[in-house]
C-alpha cells in the first residue's frame, strides 16, 4: 500500500485521517503541529501521540516525499540549485534565489524559491531544457510542497516568496496545485500569503480559468516569449492550441478580478523575437493588459539552436519597450554558472549514466 505523505496533507485531509484512524479531530491539530511548526522527520518524536497511534502513522503514512541528491552553488551570489529524487526514481529541480542587493550593498535574508509541478514537461516550449525529454507525470501535491519543506532545510530559513516557474506547466496539474495552494497558504503550515505566491503559465487557458475561479489573490506571470502568432507558434507550440486570439481574452478576465498586475515573460533570443518591430507588438498587449514586462536575456541550453542578444541589444530592446510607456524589468538569470535555467541539471543527470 502506498503511504500518505502527511505535508501533502490539507488540514481538511489531516481531520480526515484521525477519523479513518478513530481519533476526534483535536488530534489532527496534533499532528499539524508536528509536521509544520516542529518539523519533525520521525513518527516516534510526535510525543504528546498514544504510541499505539505514532505506529498507525509510521505504518500507513510519511513525513518526506523526496531526497534532495545534488546542491549547486552559484559562484555569483547565493543562488542555489537542487536536484531532487521522487520515492520513485523521478528528479526534479528547484532553486533557491536570494533577494536583490539593497541600499547600501545591504543583502536581505529574504529567499525566493522557483518551485516545479511537474516531472519533465510537455508543453515542448522551444528554447527550454525541461521539455526536451518530454512529460513524465505530474508531480503529487506533497512533491510539490516537499521542494518548499527541502529548500527550508537546505537554506536554514524560511522561504518567504514563491514562483512557480521550474519544471512543468503549473496550469496542466490542477488536481495537485490547488491542494498545494491551501497548504502553502495555510497560516498553520507554511503560511505564505497569496501576494507572495507567483503561479506562472505558457498559456494553458482552461487552467487559467480554473486559477481564477479559486478565487486567492495569487500573482500571475505569462511566458509570452512572442507578441504575435508568427513568433509565437516558432518557440512555443501550446501557442497552436491557444493563440493569441484566445489567450489575451483570458487574460483580460483575469485582470478584471485580481488586484496585481499581470507579468509577461519574455526571453530575449536573437534573431527570432528581439529585433525592434517586435517591441511595438509586445507594447500594444501590454497596453491592452495594463501588464508589466519582464525581459529574460536566453539563457543558453546545451544542444539547443538559439543565441543570447549581445548586452547591447537587449538593453536597446528595453529602452525602447519604456519609452512605449510599459514597465519593464530586464532580468538576468541568476546561476548563469550552474546551469540554473529550467530543466538543465536533471537533463545532465538523466542523459548522462552514473559511474
Amino acid at each position: 500500500m502506498e503511504k500518505t505523505c502527511l505535508i501533502g496533507c490539507t488540514p481538511t485531509q489531516l481531520v480526515e485521517l484521525m477519523a479513518s484512524l478513530g481519533q476526534k479531530p483535536y488530534r489532527a491539530k496534533q499532528l499539524q503541529e508536528w509536521v509544520w511548526k516542529h518539523r519533525v522527520t520521525s513518527f516516534d518524536a510526535m510525543t504528546n501521540l498514544p504510541p499505539a497511534l505514532r505506529e498507525q502513522l509510521a505504518a500507513q503514512c510519511s513525513l518526506r516525499p523526496l531526497e534532495v541528491v545534488e546542491v549547486s552553488e552559484s559562484t555569483v551570489g547565493t543562488t542555489r540549485k537542487f536536484l531532487s529524487r521522487m520515492q520513485d526514481g523521478h528528479l526534479v529541480e528547484s532553486v533557491i534565489i536570494p533577494a536583490a542587493v539593497g541600499q547600501g550593498g545591504v543583502h536581505s535574508s529574504r529567499i525566493t524559491l522557483c518551485v516545479s509541478s511537474q516531472v519533465g514537461c510537455a508543453f515542448g516550449c522551444k528554447f527550454c531544457a525541461s521539455g526536451l525529454l518530454g512529460l513524465t507525470r505530474n508531480l503529487t501535491t506533497a512533491e510539490i510542497v516537499g521542494q518548499i519543506v527541502a529548500a527550508e532545510e537546505i537554506s536554514g530559513t524560511r522561504v518567504d516568496n514563491l514562483v512557480f516557474m521550474g519544471m512543468g506547466e503549473p496550469l496542466a496539474n490542477m488536481d495537485n496545485l490547488l491542494p498545494a495552494l491551501t497548504i502553502i497558504m495555510d497560516e498553520h503550515s507554511l503560511n505564505i500569503g497569496a501576494r507572495h505566491i507567483t503561479i506562472s503559465t505558457s498559456g494553458n487557458v482552461p487552467g487559467l480559468k480554473k486559477l481564477a475561479a479559486f478565487g486567492r489573490p495569487l500573482r500571475l506571470a505569462v511566458s509570452l516569449h512572442g507578441a504575435c502568432d508568427e513568433v509565437r507558434n516558432q518557440i512555443m507550440p501550446v501557442n497552436k492550441k491557444w493563440p493569441l486570439s484566445e489567450l489575451i481574452p483570458a487574460l483580460q478576465e483575469w485582470t478584471r478580478t485580481s488586484k496585481h498586475k499581470i507579468t509577461l515573460e519574455y526571453i530575449l533570443i536573437q534573431d527570432v523575437n528581439a529585433m525592434l518591430p517586435e517591441v511595438d507588438k509586445l507594447a500594444r498587449i501590454a497596453h491592452l493588459l495594463n501588464a508589466k514586462v519582464n525581459l529574460i536575456p536566453y539563457n543558453t541550453v546545451e544542444g539547443l539552436p538559439w543565441v543570447r542578444p549581445s548586452e547591447a541589444a537587449c538593453r536597446f530592446f528595453c529602452k525602447s519597450l519604456i519609452a512605449k510607456g510599459i514597465p519593464v524589468t530586464m532580468r538576468y538569470e541568476k546561476g548563469h554558472d550552474i546551469n540554473a535555467a529550467c530543466g538543465q541539471l536533471r537533463l545532465r543527470k538523466v542523459q548522462i549514466p552514473p559511474h
